[in-house]
C-alpha cells in the first residue's frame, strides 16, 4: 500500500513536471512606464490608472486611459510606448508599431524605451556602443518628420 502511494505521486509529480516544460513560453513582460514628473497632474492621474489597469490585464481599459493622455499632450513618449504595448497584448501589431517608434523618437535616451525587446521586432533598432544617445528609427514613409522624411520602407519581415 505504501509503495502504490509513492508511484502514484511518482507519476503525478512526472506529469506536473512534463506540463510545465511543453507549456508555451511567456511572452516577454514589459514594464509600463510611468508619466514624466513635469506632466500635469491629469495627464499623471490618467497614466497612473492606466498601469494599474495594464497590470491586472484590462487590456481595453488601460488603452483608454493612454489615449486619454495622448489627447491632452502628444508628446508623452511613455503613454506611446504604454499604448504599444497594449496593442501588442491586444494582438494588433500593426496598430503598436508607430506608437513604438514614436515613443522611441520622442525620448531617444530613454534605456527602458530603447533596450525594450518588443520594439527591437518592430524595425532595425540595433543599439550600437557609440557616442549617439541612440539609433536612429527606420522610416514609416510619408512626407516630412522624424517618422516620414524621403526613402526607407519600414522595417523587413512584415512589421
Amino acid at each position: 500500500m505504501s509503495q502504490r502511494r509513492w508511484v502514484i505521486c511518482g507519476v503525478f509529480i512526472g506529469l506536473l513536471f512534463l506540463g510545465a516544460c511543453a507549456s508555451k513560453p511567456e511572452a516577454v513582460t514589459q514594464p509600463t512606464l510611468n508619466a514624466p514628473v513635469s506632466a500635469s497632474p491629469g495627464v499623471r492621474s490618467a497614466m497612473s490608472e492606466g498601469n494599474q489597469l495594464f497590470a491586472s490585464g484590462r487590456w481595453e481599459a488601460a488603452k483608454a486611459q493612454y489615449e486619454k493622455v495622448l489627447q491632452e499632450k502628444k508628446t508623452i513618449a511613455e503613454a506611446h510606448y504604454n499604448l504599444a504595448l497594449v496593442f501588442d497584448r491586444l494582438g494588433k501589431r500593426e496598430e503598436a508599431r508607430p506608437h513604438y517608434m514614436e515613443a522611441a523618437n520622442l525620448a531617444p535616451g530613454n534605456q527602458v524605451i530603447w533596450n525594450s525587446p518588443v520594439l527591437r521586432r518592430y524595425g532595425d533598432v540595433a543599439v550600437e556602443k557609440s557616442n549617439s544617445a541612440a539609433p536612429a528609427l527606420p522610416s514609416l514613409g510619408g512626407a516630412g518628420g522624424a517618422l516620414g522624411g524621403g526613402g526607407g520602407g519600414g522595417a523587413p519581415g512584415g512589421y
